[in-house]
Formats: structure tokens, C-alpha cells, sequence
């Protein structure tokens, strides 16, 4: 098993290579470990996934519970794994920072800090509080005795503010704050892609929805580093089981089964941890 050192040395020579790569977001052991039996270089927690292997909605896990779940999945595989923190668990700058603290302890190689409050009333911080939040856990992150992958998250189009102007405005702040990569959830183009990449230096994570149809190919073109699903995954896997189950509720039948992976398979793909 390697290192948290090599781990994070790995983690960010992947945002200094050429191309983009593909950073699929497991949401426990199991599905740390089959994505990287299938060949993925990176990992990076899902916090809806993770809260829904939990029967909650996404925001409901404590900050205790993420790191146990993040030691959890960095025990579990040898691949560096870059956390989605939420908020950091807290809005004073310092507080939160101290989270990217507890985050490295846990054997991460990377993280998130995001600047939605988790408050219906004001869903998105301030600005100049989110640069804030962003700087103090910049300054936390780069004093760390690894390389320490910052990821700073505009979360406008998450909470119905599509502004675009304002998201780039932020992520051009958190950039200047330390944010090591920029991410912006929610643009779903790759005209928003270009307009992203283009206002930035440093490397960007493009989230893929439903919406796009696109290619790794076409999203590196457009200047995109880093390309997660979110917990779109996870939510394939819970739909699975809910057509199944009214399948055999409503119609009394099992055609599911003809979609199953076969056992030999899946131990094919888990043998590598065999005791």
C-alpha cells in the first residue's frame, strides 16, 4: 500500500500531466475498491452518496462521521482519494479550515471547501466570506507536510443562481486565495466549460450531468482537468434497486435478474483483497 506522501504525489502529478482525467466518487469500501480494480488513477468522496448508504439526504452527516468514512475508503485502497468536505462543517474561516486539518489525519490527499452555507434563507456566502474561508483553508492546506490537493467549489448553479458571471468571479477569488483547483458544479455545456477554464490558470473540475453529451476527449479540449460524476453513481444504483422492487411489488415478476453482474465477476474484480 502506498504512502499518504505517494499518494498525495500522485494525486497531483495527475493535475499537472497533459489531458483529463476521470475522478469517479465511491460512496463505501466496495465501490472504492471496484473503481479501482477497473483502472481509475483517482478517488473523491461523494458526500450525497455517502449520506444516501446512510438512508439520509445529502448535508445530514456529521463532520465525525465523513472522516471515519474517509479513513475508511483510504485504508481500503491504494489510490489517492480527494474528500468533498461540504462547508467544512462551519462558516467562521478558521473553524473551517481546521477541518482541512482533520481531513489530511484521515490519509486524504485532497479536499473540498465550498461557499453554499447550508441556510435556505442565504444559500450561497457572502463573497468576501467565501474568499475568506477559502484563504484560511489554503493557508492550512499548504502548511501540511504532504501535497495537499485544495479544491475551492462555487456552488451558484447548485442553488438556483445561474450566473455565470458571479461563479467565475468567485472562482478567480478562491484561485487567488490558494484554491489549488477550481470546481464549479452545476455548468453543463461545454461553451460554460470554455468560459470557465479560459478565466482561470489554475486546473478545473467539471462535474457531468445528465445533460451533456459529451466526451473526456471534448471536455479536455475544452481546458477541463478533472471530471467527476457527484453521486450520479450512486443514484444509478438506488434506481436500479427501486425498478426492481416495483418490478417484483407491482408486476410480481423478477427480469431484473437478467441484469445482474455474475458472481464470478465481481470476484474477479475483489480477489486482489483477498486475506
Amino acid at each position: 500500500m502506498p504512502t499518504q506522501l505517494e499518494k498525495a504525489q500522485t494525486f497531483r502529478s495527475l493535475h499537472e500531466r497533459d489531458g483529463a482525467f476521470v475522478i469517479p466518487n465511491p460512496w463505501d469500501m466496495g465501490s472504492a475498491r471496484l473503481f479501482e480494480a477497473l483502472g481509475f488513477e483517482a478517488l473523491a468522496t461523494t458526500s450525497a452518496g455517502f449520506a444516501h448508504s446512510l438512508g439520509r439526504i445529502d448535508g445530514q452527516v456529521s463532520r465525525e462521521e465523513k472522516l471515519a468514512h474517509c479513513r475508511a475508503l483510504c485504508d481500503a485502497t491504494s489510490l489517492p482519494i480527494s474528500a468533498d468536505l461540504e462547508k467544512c462543517f462551519a462558516d467562521d474561516p478558521a473553524e473551517a479550515a481546521q477541518t482541512i486539518a482533520l481531513a489530511a489525519k484521515a490519509g486524504l490527499a485532497g479536499g473540498s471547501i465550498e461557499d453554499a452555507s447550508g441556510d435556505p434563507a442565504a444559500p450561497i456566502y457572502d463573497f468576501n466570506l467565501a474568499v475568506e474561508r477559502v484563504a484560511a483553508a489554503a493557508e492550512v492546506a499548504h502548511s501540511l507536510d504532504i501535497p495537499f490537493i485544495l479544491t475551492a467549489r462555487a456552488e451558484n448553479y447548485l442553488h438556483g443562481r445561474r450566473d455565470m458571471d458571479d461563479t467565475i468571479r468567485r472562482l478567480q477569488a478562491f484561485e487567488a486565495a490558494g484554491a489549488d483547483v477550481l470546481y464549479a458544479p452545476g455548468p453543463a455545456t461545454l461553451e460554460e466549460a470554455r468560459a470557465i477554464t479560459g478565466a482561470l490558470s489554475r486546473p478545473v473540475n467539471m462535474l457531468v450531468t445528465p445533460m451533456q453529451d459529451v466526451t473526456v476527449a471534448a471536455l479536455a479540449e475544452a481546458g477541463v482537468k478533472r471530471i467527476s460524476i457527484g453521486g450520479a453513481m450512486m443514484r444509478a444504483v438506488i434506481g436500479t434497486l427501486v425498478r426492481g422492487s416495483r418490478q417484483m411489488l407491482d408486476d410480481g415478476r423478477f427480469d431484473w435478474l437478467a441484469d445482474m453482474t455474475p458472481t464470478s465477476e465481481i470476484n474477479d474484480i475483489f480477489s486482489k483483497w483477498e486475506s
